[in-house]
């Protein structure tokens, strides 16, 4: 039997469905656009039951980062392209980060690759990540300790047997990235330095210095802009996947782009398609993420009716640099917040209020190297009893010569402010950080639309739980990327590339026909409502959540989203029109009622989602979020795909049905 819990006013409703290895409800009544379910876990794991779940079924390079110097212009052939305006791959990508170009390399070997990415390959979140990245590579430590840590971070949500996988494969992984030349820092012993952080029992995180994920990207790329079946694409925005009807499946042909660039629209048409777009830290006004994460994949999935996954679950990372305590003051606002990675306080690091008293043992016996969550709790905890901005980071005991050793990035950046932090603590606050919920993955990456698969901080596959344990999130992109590599390879194989697909579907405009003025309007009104969006989400779902505060957040941001859209198609918008800012609107509007609706049917306090109403955790609702394809009536403009869904019976396609 099966626990489904429509999602309403955030009252829980029952009703129970048969479930014989395949999903029962897929589609069920529409309440407040959104439909819960969730799965009793003694009956369905999340991993071994999701294949029952879930019915499976200009090519110019940009510079490298590291080598500016090196440029590689590749000709495109015909095989890959048949016009200007529509491309034909085996496979796409949509995203630069680890999990994308991981994937790329390996189903390059078996076809034609388009790497498809909003800006330049290398901004993406691996790119921001300090920390490193976790595995199990000393004898004294052990995939069950690391196991155990991943599950008590996750608040026991976490599937097990994903969690197994992870851990176990990890290490292979990270051999894999030092073969194709990361380079990671070496102890004077000669072998990997593994450092702690908060969470973890044992020494494993391997790192290079702060700045782990530029050397991981970096690596990458250069194998990518070498590999001749790999083609990229920058500065090209995914609008939306392009899906038909087989039948009960939903099958993903590729995806809408538009060149942010030229403002042309390029239709990608492919047999496979992986969607490693990451997060959506730009829901809130502050977050480490950079300026494209702003929730485009998960937006544009559950548009594509693919099933999300625990969306309630929004890493806070506790100590992002706070420009209001450094000594000198920034000139221009920061498009994403600086992160203090996880590993000064794994060095040592102590937290201290403004009135340099330490905290953390107050709140926890593990004090600072507590999980992400009970940190950023605590802090939120101190900045509000205390009324002050920040708190302080304080490393200054350490020798001076291995703060710099280990945290470079971190000193320089605080140094243009003023700031040594080999003899000054530095001011924190918690910043939006990750999404532990995402597109719901089996234990390949599928999905439950057919020729889509999912990798990185845009899938949620079980292994993160209520929160994110430090440095698994490379990690779990690594690992993933390449265990989706196999069945996408067979689903490639198996399937046929129609050069008819490109008329299936009317193609996305932009409105050149409106005129500058209307057009500049529309933005400036656009940018004052991602604000607002930004506002609401901070102060009505942030760390600290209540009932109450959560349906005044479901009401401010449908009445928000409703005066927005009717500015728009007052002024001449039109449902297939796309532009970069105001896609990306619909989809931070979707992803943020994504997780109050999450939130609101989770009641009881687990991990990262801890709400007053219901401050216990309750084992009896350890259970996944699941969020369902919601009915298409009285949809938002957000909800809905802006090209018209084709939808066709029987395996053969017919333009004429769409």
């Amino acid at each position: 039997m099966t626990t489904c819990i429509p999602a309403g006013s955030g009252k829980l409703h029952y009703r129970e469905t048969n479930y014989k290895g395949h999903l029962g409800c897929r589609k069920a009544s529409l309440v407040s656009s959104l439909t819960f379910k969730r799965f009793l876990q003694k009956e369905l794991s999340w991993s071994c039951g999701i294949s029952k779940l879930l019915h499976f079924q200009r090519c110019n390079f940009s510079q490298s980062p590291i080598n500016e110097n090196w440029r590689i212009i590749r000709t495109v052939t015909s095989s890959c392209l048949r016009d200007g305006s529509t491309k034909y791959f085996d496979f796409a990508v949509i995203g630069s980060g680890v999990a994308g170009l991981r994937y790329a390399l390996e189903v390059a070997k078996q076809g034609s690759v388009a790497v498809i990415t909003k800006a330049e390959p290398h901004e993406s979140n691996t790119n921001y990540a300090q920390g490193g990245v976790s595995a199990v590579l000393s004898p004294s430590d052990s995939v069950e300790s690391h196991m155990q840590d991943t599950i008590v971070a996750g608040a026991h949500l976490c599937d097990e047997e994903t969690v197994r996988v992870v851990c176990t494969e990890g290490p292979d992984r990270i051999r894999e990235l030092i073969a194709m030349g990361a380079s990671f820092d070496h102890g004077e012993d000669g072998n990997l330095h593994l450092a702690k952080e908060g969470g973890h029992s044992n020494h494993r995180i391997v790192h290079a210095a702060d700045m782990t994920g530029r050397e991981i990207e970096r690596a990458l790329l250069e194998a990518v802009y070498k590999d001749p079946n790999i083609f990229v694409f920058e500065h090209h925005f995914a609008i939306d996947l392009l899906t038909y009807q087989d039948g009960s499946d939903t099958v993903c042909l590729g995806v809408d782009t538009l060149n942010t660039e030229t403002l042309e629209v390029t239709r990608f048409i492919s047999k496979v398609t992986l969607l490693a777009s990451g997060g959506a830290g730009h829901i809130y006004p502050s977050t480490t993420n950079p300026p494209v994460a702003t929730g485009d994949g998960m937006a544009m999935a559950h548009r594509a009716e693919a099933v999300i996954s625990n969306m309630e679950f929004v890493q806070f990372h506790p100590t992002a640099l706070a420009d209001e305590g450094l000594p000198v003051k920034r000139t221009k606002i920061r498009e994403n917040a600086f992160l203090i990675t996880e590993a000064v306080r794994g060095d040592g690091g102590i937290l201290y209020n403004l009135a340099m008293e330490r905290f953390m043992l107050l709140y926890d016996e593990r004090a600072e190297l507590a999980p992400r969550d009970v940190v950023a709790r605590s802090i939120d905890d101190q900045l509000k009893k205390r009324n002050e901005k920040y708190v302080l980071l304080d490393i200054s005991h350490k020798p001076r010569e291995k703060i710099l050793s280990h945290f470079p990035n971190i000193a320089a950046e605080c140094l243009q402010y003023g700031l040594d932090i080999t003899h000054q603590p530095i001011p924190v606050v918690p910043a939006a950080h990750y999404m532990c919920g995402g597109v719901r993955a089996g234990l390949q990456g599928e999905t439950n639309v057919k020729g889509l698969y999912v990798a990185g901080e845009v899938a949620c596959t079980g292994l993160h739980g209520a929160n994110r344990l430090a440095s698994n999130s490379l990690l779990e992109a690594l690992v993933f990327a390449r265990r989706a590599v196999q069945p996408s390879i067979e689903h490639m194989k198996s399937s046929s590339l129609d050069f008819s697909a490109s008329n299936w579907w009317p193609r996305p405009v932009v409105p050149m026909s409106l005129g500058s003025s209307t057009v500049n309007k529309i933005l400036t009104l656009t940018r004052e409502v991602r604000k607002e969006l930004q506002a609401i989400m901070l102060k009505y779902v942030g760390i600290v959540r209540s009932t109450i505060r959560l349906k005044t957040a479901e009401r401010k941001i449908g009445e928000l989203e409703a005066k927005w859209e009717e500015y728009l198609f007052e002024h001449g918008w039109e449902p297939t029109m796309v532009g970069l800012e105001a896609c990306e609107m619909r989809n931070l509007f979707c992803c943020a009622k994504l997780v109050v609706s999450s939130a609101l049917a989770r009641q009881e306090s687990r991990g990262l989602h801890y709400t007053t109403d219901f401050p216990h955790l309750e084992e009896s609702k350890r259970l996944p979020t699941m969020i369902f394809p919601s009915s298409p009536v009285k949809s938002t403009w957000s909800s809905r795909q802006v090209h018209k869904q084709a939808h066709v019976l029987g395996s053969s396609l017919d333009p004429a049905n769409t």
